[in-house]
């Protein structure tokens, strides 16, 4: 797929998925030359689909996003993309403590808390608004679960209703900077959870589109194996045998492979790699993909998302067992996917990398076929005839989004919040060099993803536009 990239380019993007792609559309538009290279088949990363026998289409993912992806999509994508943004308002929780339905936006949540829950409107009010106020650097000392006791103190059934949805989102706990929550809750809770109407393919699809329009050099199964790096400052990159020469490199990988294994401990400061070692990686998933047969339909009243858990508190480490108790499903009806008469659901867990990978191969293989016994099992709930209804079905775990995305232990959210200050900071340490991805808490997820490409984007224009003159 390298035949047709040239020798040299203004810029190299290392990965494509949302951030990749989003910061190498701006850039091209902005009139640099831009080559991007995605070592899978597909572009996407965790934001894509796959195929299987029989016309089923699965979408990789939870499709969960707040508003302001309809914002930035016609701002640094097209208004084609933006108008398939759609709202989702079916958001179901059933567990213990209680089962509710809700639009998954201030008012509603305002109303279930003050009415429901019994909590003080004033109360409500005010924790909205301290969530409302939090930007990345604010005090970073105060914890979720601290924020929690502040303004709910004893109520482990408020805590799980404002917690659960957004742990599943981007890998929060209780330990982690309050921030980390309120920036993406707050995101959330403006006007509710959006998805794309007519899925992952045509977003990805639509998106590839406007990367030829613009101008971008696009190749995929095109690994990238080095960094090179000369007197302080980005030469370009190794891909699949061939050197490349940029004048500014993006990556879009996992942030700790991009420093420890594409560019070198060697060309860091050793203060800076001690804070790239302290950065944690975020938590992998599972998810098992059920399709049922063409024209077999699912009761609405399922809704488009559902946080299910059996288990009788909130407990983060429950979240990550491999005795799943809690699984989150997105239901796709025909209305997703205009034209379609298939059904689809997409069950997931939050899980630990190591409680798979480590897995002898037998072990392992027995382990996502319980993973989907027990999913079918559980689902019945939901939808008592679905094995009935059943046409195909099938599991990932941590080394699936490991092989496929080449994250490092299969991270389905980049890095928890210490990550954000080393991202920021390479091209400190290394002129030209640049990092987009799923880090810190850049508002989390999709529209995090495409925000962050984009803020990226600025920087390496303003870097290239200087050292023109």
């Amino acid at each position: 797929m390298l035949k047709d990239a040239r020798d040299r380019y203004d810029v190299i993007v290392i990965g494509g998925g949302l951030g990749g792609m989003t910061a190498a559309n701006r850039l091209a538009r902005s009139g640099h030359s831009v080559l991007l290279l995605e070592q899978h088949h597909k572009l996407g990363g965790l934001a894509t689909w796959f195929r299987r026998p029989g016309g089923h289409v699965f979408d990789v993912s939870l499709h969960g996003f707040p508003v302001g992806m309809i914002k930035s999509c016609r701002r640094y994508w097209s208004r084609r993309i933006a108008d398939s943004v759609v709202q989702l308002k079916n958001i179901r929780f059933d567990n213990p403590m209680f089962s509710l339905t809700t639009t998954f936006d201030r008012e509603d949540f305002t109303k279930l808390l003050v009415e429901r829950f019994e909590i003080p409107a004033e109360t409500v009010k005010k924790f909205f608004d301290a969530a409302r106020k939090m930007n990345f650097y604010d005090d970073q000392e105060t914890t979720t679960g601290e924020l929690f006791e502040r303004f709910f103190p004893g109520r482990e059934d408020v805590i799980r209703l404002l917690m659960e949805p957004i742990t599943y989102a981007n890998g929060s706990t209780l330990e982690d900077p309050a921030l980390c929550y309120g920036i993406v809750f707050s995101n959330f809770m403006s006007k509710g959870v959006y998805t794309f109407k007519g899925g992952t393919d045509r977003l990805i699809g639509l998106m590839a589109e406007e990367l030829k329009a613009s101008g971008v050099d696009v190749c995929t199964q095109a690994n990238v194996e080095k960094i090179h790096v000369a007197g302080g400052r980005i030469e370009g990159v190794t891909v699949a045998g061939r050197k490349i020469g940029a004048r500014a490199v993006v990556s879009n990988a996992n942030l700790k492979g991009t420093i420890f294994n594409l560019v070198g401990e060697d060309r860091f400061s050793a203060d800076f790699i001690e804070a790239a070692r302290a950065v944690r990686l975020n938590n992998s998933s599972t998810q098992v993909y059920m399709a049922l047969r063409p024209g077999e339909m699912i009761d609405p009243s399922c809704g488009d998302l559902l946080f299910s858990s059996t288990a009788k508190t909130f407990r983060t480490e429950l979240l990550l067992s491999r005795d799943v108790t809690s699984r989150t499903y997105s239901f796709y009806y025909p209305k997703t996917r205009p034209g379609s008469n298939r059904c689809l659901v997409v069950a997931s867990t939050n899980a630990n990398y190591h409680d798979w990978a480590d897995l002898p191969d037998e072990e392992y293989q027995a382990g996502k076929r319980d993973l989907i016994e027990t999913t079918l099992d559980a689902i019945t709930k939901y939808v008592p005839d679905m094995r009935e209804k059943l046409d195909y079905v099938e599991a990932a775990t941590p080394k699936t989004f490991e092989r496929y995305t080449m994250h490092l232990d299969g991270a389905s959210c980049g890095t928890k919040f210490e990550g954000l200050a080393v991202s920021r900071g390479l091209y400190e340490q290394v002129a030209g060099l640049y990092h987009a991805g799923s880090v810190g808490i850049i508002m989390s997820g999709w529209l995090g993803a495409v925000n962050y490409g984009v803020i990226v984007a600025n920087d390496v224009d303003a870097f290239l536009m200087e050292s023109y003159q």
